[in-house]
């Protein structure tokens, strides 16, 4: 399971532009949680190191609507419980829809969005991974994406990486 949130981690590194405040950004600053937060500056540098090949020209076109990428990590079990906390009382609060969610021995991860301009697009992406393997010491991940996410565009890359995941956001 672990391989599969760092698996969409990676893949949603692109997606990045300016950070903004969210409701999550409290734990930032916290010494048990590593966080992740690559700004567009730090793309827009990146991407002239990218080549001109195909699929780094996916990845520029897909970025330019988005507007932050933010991960939050910890293996405190304190720090897991507040995590759960605050996505909890961000889904009353926000017009998130649950899109998907996994549980398996390892972990539990849930999958929300908000509707977009149309069928094609999201404007938030929020993936919750809590580790259900190990109380006593309880990893959570918290992933927010936010801008203008045009699910096609997206399912074409994490197809190549996880099977079938372009179906599922297709759907929405």
């Amino acid at each position: 399971m672990k391989k599969l949130i760092l698996l969409v981690a990676i893949v949603t590194l692109p997606f990045t532009n300016y950070a903004q405040t969210s409701v999550f950004d409290k734990f930032e600053d916290m010494d048990d949680v590593t966080t992740v937060v690559i700004t567009k500056e730090a793309f827009k540098m990146a991407s002239k190191f990218g080549g001109n090949s195909a699929e780094a020209k996916e990845y520029v076109d897909m970025v330019k609507d988005l507007n932050n990428l933010k991960v939050f990590t910890t293996e405190s079990s304190a720090i897991a419980k507040q995590m759960n906390d605050v996505v909890i009382t961000y889904l009353k609060s926000s017009k998130l829809v649950e899109l998907m969610r996994v549980k398996d021995k390892d972990a539990n991860v849930k999958i929300y969005i908000k509707k977009g301009k149309d069928d094609d697009h999201v404007s938030e992406l929020l993936m919750f991974v809590s580790d259900m393997q190990n109380k006593a010491n309880q990893e959570s991940v918290i992933l927010s994406l936010t801008g203008d996410i045009d699910l096609n565009k997206i399912s074409k890359i994490t197809e190549g990486y996880i099977p079938n995941s372009g179906k599922q956001l297709k759907k929405q």
